[in-house]
């Protein structure tokens, strides 16, 4: 059986979140004091996996971190999960000329050795799988991206800037059913990608980062929308239907660094897209 949330679409209000914040109680339950957004990663996400706490508990825990990566040349997305029973990996490059895409995914029982911090933006993640390695070193001077797969090696370098600021929001549709994202956009990055034995450079200035950092329990069905964009110390952070009626969205604009967080009176976007031609204009409203 789904276990959907109800929703609605009541403007809402969420308090700014300015000091380091547990995102549990002890026993696992959401800590109703890490409800709120914040500029900077404040949450640590000491999430437990409890076998005995039926369908709240193990299978529903989910820990992700997301890097798409857009170029001159490509479009990148990177993945690293764990969802308990097991671990999903990804690695996806576009050719933005020849519009030909590169997929190599691979799934890893039991999440076995694939590694993810309780803090967003500090940390090392790491996972192995089928033929596929990950090594991403978060520090306060940037995080770097390192990822292989049969014909594709990324080496990508996406440092700090003074002054920018992040959206983090946790998402409470229960006491045991909760997520905590962060949506870093906007981030330089440069480096390499080499596709079929072929370099292409990762120029600064031109090429921008965006991580879609994951930590929760999950509902066993959801659906939602995701729209983010960047740019020279501009960007736009869009999400929708899986927040309605939990009191928080995940909207914001950044302008020179600062994030403007849109929730209150603008309360859920409404999407309209045409599911027959992605290419299509997307509109929110």
């Amino acid at each position: 059986r789904s276990c959907v949330p109800e929703r609605d679409n009541r403007p809402v209000t969420l308090r700014e979140i300015t000091e380091p914040v547990d995102l549990c109680r002890p026993d696992g339950r959401l800590n109703r004091d890490a409800v709120g957004w914040s500029r900077t990663p404040l949450h640590r996400a000491n999430l437990r996996t409890d076998l005995r706490a039926g369908r709240h508990g193990w299978g529903r825990t989910k820990r992700w971190e997301y890097w798409g990566v857009v170029t001159p040349t490509h479009v990148v997305g990177l993945v690293v999960s764990s969802l308990d029973y097991a671990g999903v990996l990804g690695i996806y490059l576009l050719d933005r000329t020849t519009k030909h895409e590169t997929v190599h995914d691979a799934t890893v029982p039991l999440g076995r050795g694939v590694r993810l911090p309780d803090r967003a933006g500090t940390g090392r993640v790491e996972a192995r799988g089928g033929n596929l390695a990950f090594v991403f070193e978060q520090r306060p001077e940037g995080t770097t991206l390192r990822a292989t797969a049969p014909d594709v090696t990324i080496d990508l370098t996406a440092p700090s800037v003074p002054g920018h600021e992040s959206l983090g929001v946790v998402v409470p549709w229960s006491d045991r059913l909760f997520q905590y994202t962060v949506k870093d956009v906007s981030r330089p990055v440069h480096g390499q990608l080499v596709v079929g034995g072929r370099p292409y450079d990762v120029p600064a200035g031109r090429s921008f980062a965006v991580l879609d950092h994951g930590r929760g329990r999950w509902p066993y069905a959801m659906t939602w929308n995701w729209a983010a964009g960047s740019g020279p110390d501009r960007g736009i952070q869009l999400g929708g239907r899986w927040t309605a009626g939990t009191g928080s969205t995940e909207n914001a604009l950044f302008v020179d660094g600062r994030a403007h967080y849109l929730g209150g009176a603008g309360g859920e976007l409404r999407w309209d897209y045409d599911r027959t031609h992605w290419q299509r204009p997307w509109r929110n409203t």
